[in-house]
């Protein structure tokens, strides 16, 4: 059996991946799929801790996170897909400035 810290490990290295490449990174999409690797740690912890615990919490919520996942980044495309047909052509965040208030 593969222990908890392992697991733990994993979640930790995939989140610092995913802080990594959305700070360093100015696509949109890239920033993304950085953001949806950070949830998927996140629900690697909590079906590890909830394996661990022998509970069913943890992993139905983590069913919630990706619902709200999936949901983010339809959303989140969508409005990416809206600001290049507009007249940028570009999804770099440097060179949106549209959202400015």
């Amino acid at each position: 059996m593969i222990p908890l810290s392992w697991y733990m490990a994993l979640a930790a290295i995939l989140f610092a991946i995913g802080v990594c490449g959305f700070l360093t990174r100015r696509n949109i999409i890239i920033m993304f799929l950085s953001t949806e690797l950070m949830l998927n740690a996140v629900n690697l912890n909590f079906v590890a801790m909830s394996h661990y615990l022998e509970s069913m919490n943890g992993q139905v919520f983590t069913f919630f996170i990706i619902t709200v996942a999936a949901a983010e980044a339809a959303i989140g495309l969508g409005i990416a897909v809206s600001l290049y047909r507009s007249s940028r052509h570009t999804v770099h965040v440097d060179e949106i400035n549209e959202l400015k208030g």
